[in-house]
């Protein structure tokens, strides 16, 4: 659908309710417009006009003829879409018929986290939703080049119990939780921005989405825990596909509506019931019409078996809360998995890629103390081996000794033990010579 055409294939009575449906927020985009320009203060833009001359820097050429061949001015009114799975974001500017066009598109350069919402700090999603931008969130002077705040959490992340803090669009490209752009894509986005705010706008929409929200894509999540949050989200997408203008958002029984107004009496509250509210019968009329359309598309491109694979989305609360524990030990400095985890089919947690620490001031801290106590240990090691080894060889001296001194007494009890050998004395002489004389006197005598 054009900027200026109605839905597809609408019949001549459709075109005409669209018509004055368009007709009639086109004029409520003006007054809104109008009565914006009256509430933003010198102070706050001043404050950003006067930063660094990155914040400043002139929107293209190129970006200004299409503008003024668009019927656009450099400080009319802007709008943010971002779309995860197709990487884009999207600046949308009031025309001077007070319905919005497309002016530029940009490649998100790094978004962390899958498609589906933020639940809770440290779960590293960047968020999806209808947020609001106002000049005090522009950060001109950020550690990422340039940045600017996107407002979550909204009333309905709130009202969920939703948490986190600090989730910008930024640069640097390099993210944990945000959506960052190169530097000099952030220096247009952020001029579109400081331009608008300078002609008067007092805050712009952020609409952010998980995809483009066609029925072809609609089919392929049709089985995703988070469909039900996107068709919430695809109410606020359709109304605007429709009337070029930024949806009025409001947030009860938490959940988003969109384009009603309460009743005289009646407010909207993020967590009670609904109040009585209306919606202009036109767009009440155009919205039902586009819906039944959808739903017909819907049916018949279900049936495809050439859909493009979907990609991976956050399994709910529980594997947000197991990404924000690995998130906390990671700034704690311990070594973790390099990759956040996720849940499996089976609910079981994965992990991938190798074990690290950040590279941060924990990180290191921690490494070193590791390193530290790892040479303590070692020396302790070291000096447990060498009394080991002396005590070792002690011991093994003195059983050389007793081994020595056993050998020793062995071999003297075995000379004790030992029989005295057999020696004839000889007889002296003088008796010898008795003997032989004796013998012979004996002989001469017959003895």
């Amino acid at each position: 659908m054009s900027a200026d055409s109605g839905p597809a294939g609408s019949t001549a009575a459709e075109k005409t309710i669209n018509s004055l449906m368009i007709s009639r927020f086109a004029l409520i985009g003006l007054v809104v417009s109008a009565l914006a320009l009256g509430a933003c203060t010198d102070a706050e833009y001043k404050s950003l006009a006067a930063s660094s001359a990155k914040a400043n820097a002139r929107l293209s050429p190129e970006v200004m003829k299409a503008m003024a061949a668009k019927g656009m001015t450099k400080t009319s009114p802007i709008l943010g879409r971002i779309f995860k799975e197709e990487g884009k974001v999207e600046v949308w500017k009031q025309k001077t018929n007070g319905r919005y066009d497309i002016i530029a598109s940009y490649d998100i350069c790094k978004f962390s986290g899958k498609l589906g919402p933020k639940y809770i700090e440290g779960d590293r999603q960047a968020p999806e939703g209808f947020y609001t931008v106002r000049p005090g969130q522009m950060n001109p002077n950020s550690s990422y080049h340039l940045s600017f705040n996107i407002g979550y959490p909204n009333a309905y992340d709130r009202a969920n119990g939703r948490t986190g803090s600090n989730l910008m669009v930024h640069g640097a490209c390099s993210s944990s939780g945000c959506y960052s752009m190169t530097d000099g894509q952030m220096e247009q986005i952020f001029a579109f921005a400081r331009d608008a705010f300078a002609g008067g706008q007092t805050e712009f929409q952020i609409q952010a989405f998980p995809f483009r929200m066609t029925a072809a894509n609609m089919a392929r999540y049709k089985n995703d825990p988070n469909y039900p949050f996107w068709q919430m989200l695809k109410e606020g997408y359709d109304h605007f596909e429709l009337t070029k203008v930024p949806p009025k958002v409001d947030v009860c029984e938490k959940r988003y509506v969109f384009n009603r107004t309460a009743q005289e009496g009646y407010e909207f509250n993020a967590t009670a019931a609904c109040p009585p509210m209306t919606q202009p019968e036109p767009l009440a009329m155009a919205y039902q019409s586009h819906k039944a359309q959808f739903e017909a598309e819907l049916a018949t491109v279900s049936t495809k078996t050439d859909l493009a694979a979907p990609k991976a989305s956050i399994i709910g609360l529980k594997e947000a809360g197991v990404v924000s524990d690995w998130t906390k030990r990671r700034a704690r400095g311990e070594r973790v998995s390099v990759e956040p985890p996720s849940l499996g089919a089976d609910g079981a947690v994965v992990t991938s890629g190798p074990m690290g620490r950040a590279d941060n001031e924990a990180g290191r801290k921690m490494a070193a103390l590791e390193a530290a106590e790892a040479a303590k240990k070692k020396a302790a090691e070291e000096k447990a081996a060498r009394v080991a080894a002396e005590k070792a060889a002690k011991e093994l001296a003195a059983a050389e000794k007793l081994r020595e001194k056993a050998n020793k007494a062995t071999a003297n009890a075995k000379v004790e033990a030992a029989p005295a050998p057999v020696i004839e004395a000889e007889a002296p002489a003088e008796e010898t010579r008795l003997g032989r004389l004796g013998k012979r006197i004996g002989n001469l005598f017959g003895s």
